[in-house]
């Protein structure tokens, strides 16, 4: 265990507690397991400090807050605290995009929405704020985070949200990849952190044995649109080879399920041709574009094309995916386990997974201590000794670190 995520010298602020909604149960616990390795791992310290009551509670064998949010016969709910929640610190965890749940309903079972996970998130604030020292919200998938910008007479959600959390007395928001991180101008007194997947995106490519080579002759990466440019960049230059976009052209004169359809999608750049790709984006959702991209990079004779999005939500599920990968218009699909991922999603033997769960707790303990990140979890840091430690020794280095 690397010690980067251990503080010898600083205190936490409060006593940790994770507030894991039912949404995202099974991330948190992961979470919690680092953050107890984490702790365990510094065991001198801790006995030294042993009579310290600032460090009451910090080695613990679970910070996962026993909570819930039940709900009555007509649908209406109401959060749960079991345990005392004075004076510490409130870390709510939820996954807005978990559609598995499901409540009774006048005896209609419904499946739970963005909207039912936003509310239950409240509660859980609501019912911790007024004691805790500290309410912070991990919401990986930032809730109504496309609709972040306003077009023609529409609605601004992701910013009355954000506005409505930091009303509540919420200190920090924590959320990955979002659309647009430019939303956190809604709440500038609020603590706002947008982390990216970028270095366990690598990790799991390079772990997994892919025939890959890192150099600019044999890799490129690519962006399938205007808006994930920033995120091609920024691997393209951590890997040192070249960069490609594809720009979407559109049919403004008809408007096709609340948008303009798309007619082509337009490359720029240089040749893929005998080349490996890597597609980078925030999230898959229906997967049209992305696999229009992928098939058009095949349509100009790439060797290999990998998928790489934050969120893979598959909202008009696999079918197209196995298609497409039967054509080899793709080889594989790397995404997180922020979100939910149906069962028959991980039996896909395309569909590769950048486990977030350590990166997760390494920011909460961060936050928890009152440290900057930047020193110890700098992705670019990170990303680079990787790099270069795959060139040295391929393969078997990951041998040595699993």
């Amino acid at each position: 265990m690397a010690n980067d995520y251990v503080f010898n010298d600083s205190l936490p602020v409060a006593p940790l507690k994770i507030a894991a909604l039912e949404s995202c149960r099974p991330l948190a616990q992961k979470v919690n397991d680092h953050i107890v390795s984490f702790r365990k791992n510094d065991t001198e310290e801790l006995i030294r400090r042993k009579s310290d009551l600032r460090y009451r509670g910090y080695d613990v064998a679970s910070y996962l807050l026993d909570c819930a949010c039940p709900r009555f016969g007509s649908g209406e709910a109401k959060a749960v605290i079991n345990e005392s929640v004075r004076g510490t610190d409130i870390f709510a965890m939820v996954d807005i995009t978990n559609y598995s749940l499901t409540y009774t309903l006048s005896g209609i079972t419904n499946h739970m929405s963005p909207d039912d996970h936003f509310q239950d998130l409240k509660r859980i604030i609501a019912a911790t704020v007024a004691t805790s020292h500290r309410v912070n919200v991990i919401m990986p998938f930032l809730y109504e985070g496309r609709q972040h910008k306003r077009a023609k007479r529409e609605s601004l959600d992701c910013a009355l949200a954000l506005q409505e959390l930091a009303d509540m007395g919420v200190s920090n928001i924590v959320t990955f990849d979002a659309h647009d991180p430019r939303v956190q101008n809604a709440i500038p007194l609020c603590g706002f952190d947008n982390f990216m997947p970028t270095y366990q995106f690598m990790k799991a490519l390079l772990s997994h044995n892919i025939p890959i080579s890192l150099n600019k002759d044999s890799l490129m990466v690519i962006s399938p649109d205007e808006g994930a440019m920033a995120r091609a960049v920024y691997l393209a230059n951590n890997l040192g080879v070249d960069m490609g976009m594809f720009y979407k052209r559109r049919d403004y004169s008809q408007v096709v399920d609340g948008r303009n359809p798309i007619v082509a999608h337009e490359f720029l750049g240089t040749s893929v041709a005998g080349k490996t790709v890597i597609i980078v984006d925030d999230m898959i959702s229906s997967g049209e574009s992305i696999l229009d991209t992928a098939k058009a990079l095949k349509m100009r004779n790439a060797k290999q094309i990998i998928l790489c999005c934050t969120f893979g939500l598959f909202t008009n599920g696999l079918e197209k995916f196995d298609e497409y990968h039967s054509r080899e218009y793709f080889d594989y699909v790397i995404t997180t386990n922020l979100n939910y991922r149906p069962p028959q999603l991980l039996e896909r033997s395309w569909y590769l997974e950048a486990d977030m769960s350590k990166f997760l707790a390494a920011i909460i303990n961060s936050f928890n201590h009152d440290v900057s990140l930047s020193a110890s979890l700098s992705p670019t840091a990170k990303l680079q000794k990787l790099v270069a430690r795959y060139q040295a020794d391929g393969y078997q280095y990951f041998q040595t670190i699993r």
